[in-house]
């Protein structure tokens, strides 16, 4: 059984995170200007360390975290990005003031978004392209998360 406000893979939640092998703490700036910011540090932080984890991948599921909590949050307030490059993933925070949970990033309602619409996917594709998600209550609100795998060196593509 998983715990609320988690998604898994497999039926299987996860509770306990491993020691991390580096960790970034940032506030962002409460408007449009914090998604390429945060996609900079994530991507800049993969290759830094090598990281296994799928670059692009984390990059666009920041992105769609840092825009969501930016648009569906009010206040001038600061959001925060937590980035963990764990021996075995990535897992991405977003803290933002407001407790209410993510829409349908757990649950999904209704049927596939309309495609004539401008918004209505980011928690799809977090749900989707993610191994796991979820998300918890803070003290100043809530964190969502995303958890990529690393895959190991011997199994990623040689470059062309």
């Amino acid at each position: 059984m998983s715990a609320p406000g988690a998604c898994s893979t497999n039926g299987l939640a996860l509770h306990e995170r491993p020691p991390a092998s580096a960790s970034w703490r940032v506030a962002l700036p409460h408007s449009a200007a914090a998604v390429p910011v945060a996609r900079t540090l994530v991507r800049s932080a993969l290759a830094e360390l090598e990281h296994g984890a799928d670059s692009d991948t984390a990059e666009l599921l920041t992105a769609e975290l840092v825009a969501n909590a930016v648009e569906h949050t009010a206040g001038n307030a600061p959001i925060e990005l937590v980035l963990e490059l764990l021996p075995t993933a990535c897992q991405v925070e977003v803290h933002d003031p407001d407790p209410a949970p993510p829409g349908d990033l757990t649950r999904p309602d209704g049927g596939p978004p309309d495609p004539w619409q401008e918004h209505g996917r980011g928690l799809l594709l977090i749900r989707t392209l993610s191994s796991s998600c979820g998300h918890r209550p803070t003290e100043s609100g809530k964190a969502v998360w995303f958890r990529l795998p690393a895959v190991p060196r011997q199994r990623r593509p040689r470059p062309a």
